[in-house]
């Protein structure tokens, strides 16, 4: 099987599956003050310096949660601000993460609309928080973050940035971005599934969501998952190496879409910046689901948009705000490739994509006779 579904999950390396190995033979409550309790804050707390590290914050400003989901969720609820506004793209864990959350539209090509943001910000007369996405999951498309944050700020508000997409894959850090908050996912960048974090920029705070426990320094309560945050931890001094590799990518998604493209293929987002690796693209004709099924019996694991997403019939919401007709977002898959994808692979995928699309057309065809 060639995984062409990073976005969904990237592999889990060596050295992080070592790390969560070690952290799964000590015993001890990082919270415990007795040895084996020392031992495992010590893995939360090196796990955390490597975090911090990855995006240019204080560890002391990073606090561990379950994954991205709950770290948006604890940005969204935690932050006291009584308005929220989020990127019509964004996933859905900021989208629904709170009880109102008003959507800020976003361009033809997928970025942000930073005049409508702007005037959103002139209403409402509450204190508010912006949360924008540093590159969405399923385009690849990079908004411009510290254009908003810039606007935000000029309005009294708080800029929240979901960046789990982007860890090894576009350089950036919190300064750069201008964000008060932001959102890390552990299985996005190469580490386990259940950690994630949310970082917290100069003077911002968080009101904790969960209540019951004073951990993580009490905007958190539960005990700390040692074995994935040691991956975590592993993932993100590994990340900033990838970065090397991101040319690579980048050459091998251009040379996918061209050749598809020329049999007649669509792809969105490709007149915006985007991740190096990720690519949006319609079959015309071709049903998600029947691409999805048919490339996988190839050998393919793709996807029909994010992985939360799965199972659904409805299309994608990040292609509907961009004004992509319904016909094409439910032909329309997610490739998003990583480290172990070879240029053999992709070719061989380039062959599958036109050998699947034969098929459907000459049954098609078979059908309408």
């Amino acid at each position: 099987m060639a995984y062409f579904d990073h976005n969904a999950t990237a592999p889990v390396k060596p050295a992080v599956a070592e790390a969560v190995r070690a952290a799964l033979g000590a015993c001890g409550n990082p919270s415990s003050v007795h040895g084996a309790g020392r031992v495992a804050r010590r893995m939360v707390e090196d796990g955390r310096d490597a975090v911090a590290a990855l995006v240019g914050a204080r560890p002391e400003r990073v606090v561990f949660t379950a994954g991205g989901t709950e770290a948006n969720n604890l940005a969204l609820r935690g932050a006291g601000r009584a308005r929220i506004l989020a990127g019509a793209t964004e996933h859905p864990s900021v989208l629904k993460g709170a009880d109102v959350v008003e959507t800020v539209p976003v361009l033809r090509n997928g970025r942000l609309d930073l005049e409508a943001l702007d005037i959103m910000l002139t209403q409402g007369g509450v204190p508010a928080l912006v949360s924008v996405m540093l590159a969405n999951n399923e385009t690849g498309v990079i908004h411009p973050v510290a254009e908003a944050a810039a606007i935000a700020k000029r309005r009294g508000a708080l800029i929240h940035c979901d960046a789990s997409q982007a860890p090894g894959r576009i350089a950036f850090d919190m300064a750069s971005l201008g964000a008060d908050l932001l959102t890390l996912s552990a299985h996005k960048l190469g580490g386990p599934m259940g950690a994630g974090a949310l970082v917290l920029g100069p003077g911002a705070e968080i009101e904790s969501v969960l209540r019951g426990g004073g951990q993580e320094r009490r905007r958190r309560a539960g005990t700390e998952n040692v074995p994935a945050i040691a991956g975590f931890g592993a993932a993100a001094s590994l990340a900033k190496d990838d970065l090397h590799d991101a040319p690579r990518l980048a050459r091998l998604r251009d040379l996918l879409e061209t050749r598809l493209v020329a049999k007649g293929a669509i792809v969105f987002g490709a007149d915006a910046p985007r991740l190096p690796n990720t690519s949006s693209v319609s079959m015309p004709g071709v049903a998600s689901d029947t691409q999805v099924m048919g490339l996988d019996l190839a050998g393919f694991a793709v996807s029909a948009g994010a992985a939360c997403s799965s199972g659904k019939v409805e299309p994608s919401h990040v292609l509907a705000a961009m004004g992509v007709p319904e016909a094409e977002a439910r032909t329309t898959i997610r490739i998003s490739l990583g480290w172990p994808t070879t240029d053999v692979e992709v070719e061989a995928f380039i062959g599958a994509w036109f050998a699947l699309r034969r098929k459907v057309g000459a049954r098609a065809s078979a059908v309408a006779a």
